[in-house]
């Protein structure tokens, strides 16, 4: 099999497991393969952690969960050093945090305090952590999935806009239809029975995905071919948010503060990927309009003005991909 057919069968295996969120399994699987972390935000029970424990369950890959609450210590996330008594004297040894592992959940990051937020961040961004002087590397297949519920506030410390720029994709999850819902609950129900039916009536999982199979894809994604013109599509794109009133009054109006640098790498990445998913070689417009909103939504700023008048950041970047021009 080749590393595609090994990703569309992860996508199958998850699909199995989540009913109705087609787009955010897809999106799961671009920052996987993208080597991004990505913020999952929803409301409760629409299957945010099932659907990170569904790729990670596919894949042969050590999972962590770190369930955010606001009495949370850095340490309790990174690590910390212990103390041991042994037959030749005493020493301290470094005991890992559930943060080294290959896919980490960061479940409800809004709960926890600034610091704990930090230690996360740190070592998304360095791949990396150090305790008592010294430093510990992230294993080489690292991505932090954090979730959040953007509706209750109470008890939670939300992610400086700052941060939120180190996330590649902010996801967005949805209600399913009626049908989907109907589906879920045949799901869960079978699932149940399963569970009584005992172990010796239990269908021989899949095997799981070799975490090679995942290398070899970012490898063949490297070399999906970007045009110039394209190149200079996504950096126009990023550029709108920064001189808005260069496009159209009302985008002035709206964005407060632009998005960096990063929101153009971030383009690249997951255009790239998206275009590998779809069997080309090539980026076009239409992989790049595909995850725009993903990439930019938690980048662009938006102005009192606009939260005002109800106006959305997917709102803001609609205005934006119909304004800039195609290459």
């Amino acid at each position: 099999m080749t590393p595609r057919d090994h990703i569309d069968s992860l996508r199958t295996a998850m699909g199995r497991a989540i009913i109705g969120q087609l787009t955010v399994i897809d999106r799961l699987v671009i920052g996987l393969l993208a080597n991004g972390n990505l913020l999952i935000e929803g409301l409760p029970g629409l299957a945010k952690t099932r659907a990170v424990k569904a790729m990670a369950k596919n894949i042969e890959a050590e999972f962590g969960r770190i369930q955010f609450t606001p009495d949370l210590l850095p340490s309790d996330v990174t690590g910390t050093e212990v103390y041991h008594q042994t037959g030749d004297g005493s020493e301290f040894r470094f005991e890992p945090g559930p943060i080294f592992a290959n896919i980490v959940l960061a479940d409800e990051i809004n709960r926890a305090p600034a610091k704990v937020q930090a230690a996360l961040l740190e070592a998304m961004e360095e791949r990396q952590v150090t305790v008592a002087g010294t430093t510990h590397k992230m294993p080489p297949l690292f991505i932090v999935m954090a979730t959040q519920n953007p509706v209750e506030q109470e008890g939670t410390y939300p992610l400086p806009e700052a941060q939120m720029d180190r996330f590649l994709m902010h996801v967005q999850v949805g209600y399913p239809t009626v049908e989907e819902e109907a589906q879920v609950i045949a799901l869960v129900r079978a699932e149940d029975s399963a569970k009584d039916t005992g172990p010796k009536d239990k269908a021989t999982p899949p095997p799981r995905i070799p975490q090679e199979v995942i290398f070899a894809a970012r490898a063949e994604i490297a070399e999906i071919h970007v045009s110039d013109p394209m190149s200079r599509y996504m950096a126009d794109l990023v550029y709108g948010t920064r001189t808005p009133g260069a496009l159209d009054p009302d985008l002035a109006r709206w964005i407060e503060i632009g998005a960096s640098p990063r929101a153009s790498l971030g383009l690249d990445k997951c255009g790239r990927t998206h275009a590998w998913l779809q069997g080309r070689d090539f980026v076009d417009p239409t992989d790049i309009r595909a995850i725009a909103h993903d990439v930019l939504r938690h980048r662009v700023t938006l102005s009192y003005e606009a939260q005002g008048e109800g106006v959305t950041a997917d709102q803001v970047v609609d205005r934006l991909l119909d304004l800039v021009a195609l290459p």
